[in-house]
């Protein structure tokens, strides 16, 4: 039993949200539709204007062209139709034709009550002899004079009127079901219109669906059938689908160019009694442009008659909606002023901030520039080291050795002049060859200096063109225009120093430096800046 419950529970709830979601969507089209009239109307014009021309082309059949052009401007424009409905009596008149004399009187009469003329229609209805009419103007009779009573009944709005009127309209529904044929339109139609207007609209809307089903209606019997079925939805619980069904039938109208239309007035109350405001007020102004366009001044009146109500609650709503707008506005305004300040606050406090982090970022700077520095004198110390280190070694050895050879020289000197072998002496000084010892010293500074700064020879070249490198010859390590540089590279710069360790004149040293600097393809004292930042492993 529960599950059951829970079951319809679900289907009901379903069956709501789609009927309100259609609703929804049919209401939104509507609106579309409403932005479309004028394309609907010049097509309804251009088929006019066919007719028109058709007839003056012809000049004959007047009746059935003035019968075409005034079911064209029926539902469309009062004025033209009335012009065209004046033409059908004179023309049937003319003629002579009592047949056609009381179908035009059918045809205006039935105009006048579109136009909520019921004194006037009356008096045609009157005057219509039902006898010469054949069944189908017979049926259009009968149920005009329907149409008349229950328009009547609606208008007096009167417990005193209303029943007999709408008891008459009732009689004239089944004399004009007696002229329908069996399965038709026209039957399954009135039989539905009677169940409307005899107050039956609690029970099922048999007739008007099966019409649905079984017919391919014009746009302009659909919208007939789409009003007359929602009277059968009277119901809360059925509100969404008589809302539906009105907003399809208005857009029917629209796409039929019909201006004498009751489902945008219903619509419009509809929405109203149900807060919906705004789109009551749409289709409520949409109804009196159709009326005031068509010419029916009854429902005008009706009409104006309601908009102030729907247009002060809009207004209502509005005015609320303004001040919570107002309400908001000011809130926000609040927000955003002491959001400002606050934004003011900060960004004051930012740009001290800014200032200080300006100011570390100085301070880092230079400290990077001090730890660059320091690295770079780190480097140069631990080169100088390693250099130191080595040269030093070197100059020990050296030392050591001249003064071993020195030790042993003073003691055979010494052993010689003690024995009085004089002429063994100076021999003995032959024996010691500065030139070899030179070269001797020469080669052992190249050695060291080459296992120092073992890429020497290479940059030093890279600096000079192809033609004018030097490239000691085996099995030298370095010669004299290497060596000058070599010396300077060990931080050498006094040129007489140079000069002396190299037994040169200062002038020629001057001379090979200049020399060489002049082939070069960079500046001199951008070569000196490249042989001075060779590195030493």
């Amino acid at each position: 039993m529960k599950f059951l419950i829970v079951n319809l529970f679900l289907f009901f709830a379903v069956s709501n949200l789609h009927a309100n979601t259609h609703k929804d969507s049919l209401l939104v089209k509507l609106k579309k539709e409403i932005q479309n009239k004028s394309i609907y109307d010049k097509q309804k014009l251009l088929r006019i204007e066919e007719v028109k021309l058709g007839f003056k082309q012809k000049q004959t059949d007047h009746f059935n062209t003035f019968l075409q052009l005034f079911n064209e401007y029926e539902y469309y424009k009062f004025d033209s139709a009335y012009y065209y409905g004046k033409k059908l009596l004179q023309e049937g008149i003319r003629i002579n034709n009592k047949k056609k004399i009381n179908e035009s009187k059918v045809k205006l009469a039935s105009l006048l009550l579109h136009a909520g003329m019921f004194k006037e229609t009356f008096d045609y209805l009157k005057e219509i002899n039902s006898s010469v009419l054949d069944k189908k103007y017979k049926y259009e009779y009968y149920c005009l004079k329907s149409g008349a009573y229950s328009n009547l009944a609606i208008y007096n709005n009167d417990p005193n009127f209303t029943r007999p009127y709408n008891q008459r309209a009732v009689e004239y529904l089944d004399s004009a079901i007696s002229q329908c044929e069996p399965n038709t339109f026209d039957l399954l139609f009135t039989l539905g219109n009677r169940q409307v207007v005899g107050g039956m609209v609690n029970k099922s809307p048999t007739f008007f669906l099966e019409i649905l089903k079984k017919y391919e209606l014009t746009a302009h019997q659909r919208a007939r059938l789409l009003t007359a079925l929602a009277a059968f939805y009277q119901d809360e619980s059925q509100d969404d689908q008589r809302i539906a069904l009105l907003a399809e039938s208005a857009i029917w109208d629209i796409r039929s160019s019909t201006r004498e239309t009751l489902a945008t007035l219903l619509l419009a109350e509809d929405l109203f009694r149900h807060g919906d405001l705004d789109n009551a007020y749409i289709f409520i102004k949409n109804s009196r442009d159709d009326a005031g366009f068509y010419g029916n001044r009854l429902r005008k009146l009706k009409i104006e008659s309601i908009l102030p109500d729907i247009a002060a609650q809009v207004d209502m709503v509005a005015q609320k909606a303004n001040n919570k707008l107002m309400f908001y506005f000011l809130a926000t305004a609040m927000i955003t002023v002491i959001v400002l300040l606050i934004s003011f606050v900060i960004f004051i406090q930012l740009k001290k901030l800014r200032v200080k982090e300006r100011i570390i970022e100085e301070k880092n700077n230079e400290l990077k520039v001090i730890n660059e520095q320091l690295l770079f004198i780190n480097d140069k110390l631990r080169e100088y080291a390693t250099v130191n280190e080595k040269y030093i070694g070197y100059f020990f050895d050296v030392i050591s050795g001249y003064i071993l050879k020195l030790d042993r020289l003073k003691k055979n000197v010494e052993r010689k002049i003690l024995a009085k072998r004089f002429g063994e002496v100076l021999p003995a000084l032959h024996d010691i060859d500065i030139k070899k010892e030179r070269e001797t010293l020469f080669n052992t500074f190249d050695s060291v200096f080459i296992s120092i700064f073992p890429n020497f020879v290479e940059v030093f070249n890279s600096l000079l063109n192809q033609e004018d490198q030097i490239w000691p010859k085996a099995p030298e390590l370095l010669n004299t225009d290497l060596r000058i540089f070599a010396l300077m590279r060990l931080g050498i710069k006094d040129v007489q120093a140079i000069a002396t360790i190299l037994e040169y004149s200062v002038n020629t040293i001057y001379v090979y430096k200049m020399r060489i600097k002049a082939k070069a393809f960079v500046s001199g004292d951008e070569f000196d800046a490249r042989i001075m930042a060779v590195k030493a492993i």
